[in-house]
């Protein structure tokens, strides 16, 4: 049954009265979902600001570093549409609630690791529960609101992604200055808490069409992709034609290609190929890929430049970082707002065209004694381009789906983005370790201008791509 609401207004989770329906403000429910993606937001940056410090405290090799990221993102976009599912099947704000807690627990765990493999493990769980709450946050706004008024909410609701992204630096930095590296999990505990009676209390629950657990399509997705990213990761130091590198990009090419054909066929599927004969969804899929790809992939090593390369401390290289990062806090609103006027195809391809041309620049200029000033107008360019795709994404895809399927749409483009991640951090890895090292500032310097340049190709790809998105999309009712 649907219900028709005012604007600003949600319905109240569990609290309804025999006598009528109590309602939430809108920023209450924004709140709701807002913080715990803010959390999960914010961990990725946090922690890729603080490699260099992990690096040297636990002994960790340049593997290790990779797998401290793609040991979450991987599992967090293993299970993205699982958790999905689970929320279309047993209710969205119950898996929401259930992620924030594995998520909390997750990090406690991460603070306490003393090994590198411990902190891989913990990172893997963590990620677990970031599946439950990015995807289901979007999807449990989108129908606690208004049609009419769905832009702008999810335009805040990317302003608020996009000040994950923009204080993790600041906030990693500082904390690891001021306390030490184990800090930057703790912090997720009080904020966890704090989150999850609140989200309780204002969220109301939500489902989809229920549909049974495709456990065999996970395990061959979840399989391939994994199989895929250590092959790169492993290819640069063993070579590209060791015994079990080939097996693990073979091995992974073949799972992915048995999960198509599985999913081809199986009567409840965990990845509907019918969502691809969407023009807007299939595109924008594309262009989520390629952003990630390329822009996570190169933030990887550019946020560790300032520390490894110039010496600076975390914070000193956080508050460094801020004309990238804060940009797209104020950029991702705006887009929102003006998305339905202007279309998501201009902005989207236009931030990606912005993007290409912020990593070009960096990679240009890019040297073991250039000055932080020539890297402010690179900075502001790629968060203005970030700022533009955030929003915009979301909105064509929640756009382009049918009300039954946004979450499974959602869904899939945060696998897609999580994939992107970790495949771009395995690829431009590799790039860096091909032609550079840790050893010293200029062996830095020449493994990451070549990893940064193939970052810029591949935002570059995403922007030519994003050219054909739709012109317009129109809000489900």
């Amino acid at each position: 049954m649907t219900q028709t609401l005012e604007p600003g207004d949600a319905v109240l989770a569990d609290t309804q009265p025999p006598g009528g329906t109590k309602t939430a403000p809108l920023g209450a429910v924004i709140a709701a979902v807002g913080i715990p993606m803010f959390m999960v937001t914010l961990d990725n940056l946090v922690v890729t600001n603080a490699l260099p410090v992990i690096k040297t405290e636990l002994g960790a090799s340049l593997s290790d570093l990779q797998w401290f990221i793609n040991a979450y993102t991987l599992s967090f976009a293993s299970l993205l549409l699982t958790a999905s599912a689970l929320g279309d099947r047993i209710g969205r704000r119950r898996v929401f609630l259930a992620g924030i807690a594995v998520f909390v627990a997750a990090s406690a765990a991460c603070a306490l690791a003393t090994e590198p493999w411990m902190l891989i493990l913990a990172r893997a769980i963590q990620g677990a529960g970031g599946a439950a709450v990015m995807p289901l946050s979007l999807t449990l706004l989108a129908a606690a609101v208004p049609a009419r008024m769905r832009s702008a909410a999810i335009g805040i609701w990317g302003g608020l992604a996009g000040l994950g992204v923009a204080v993790g630096p600041v906030v990693g930095g500082a904390v690891v200055d001021g306390l030490n590296w184990q800090w930057i999990f703790w912090l997720n505990v009080p904020i966890g808490l704090l989150a999850l009676p609140f989200a309780a209390r204002v969220l109301a629950e939500s489902r989809g069409t229920a549909r049974r657990l495709d456990l065999i399509g996970l395990v061959l997705s979840a399989g391939g992709v994994l199989a895929l990213v250590w092959g790169v990761i492993h290819g640069a130091d063993d070579g590209w034609t060791a015994p079990r590198v080939l097996t693990a990009l073979l091995g992974g090419g073949a799972l992915l290609v048995a999960f198509v054909v599985w999913e081809r066929y199986v009567t409840d599927p965990m990845l509907p190929l019918r969502m691809f004969a969407s023009r807007g969804l299939s595109l924008s899929y594309l262009v989520s890929f390629g952003f990630s790809a390329g822009v996570f992939g190169a933030i990887f090593l550019l946020a560790q430049f300032f520390q490894v390369v110039q010496g600076y401390s975390p914070l000193e290289s956080g508050i460094r970082t801020m004309p990238w990062t804060m940009v797209p806090m104020v950029v991702a609103p705006l887009a929102g707002l003006v998305v339905d006027r202007v279309g998501p195809r201009v902005l989207i391809a236009t931030g990606q065209v912005l993007l290409a041309v912020s990593l070009a620049w960096m990679a240009s200029i890019t040297s073991t004694d250039v000055a932080y000033v020539a890297f402010v107008a690179p900075f502001v360019l790629g968060g203005i381009g970030m700022g533009l795709t955030f929003a915009p994404s979301s909105t064509i895809v929640m756009a382009s789906a049918s009300p039954a399927d946004q979450g499974m749409a959602s869904g899939i483009n945060s696998t897609v983005r999580e994939v992107g991640v970790a495949m771009g951090i395995a690829v431009l890895a590799s790039v860096f370790a091909s032609h550079g090292s840790y050893t010293d500032p200029q062996a830095y310097v020449d493994g990451l201008v070549p990893a940064v340049w193939v970052g810029a190709a591949l935002v570059a790809v995403a922007a030519v791509v994003a050219a054909f998105l739709p012109r317009h999309t129109r809000q489900s009712v």
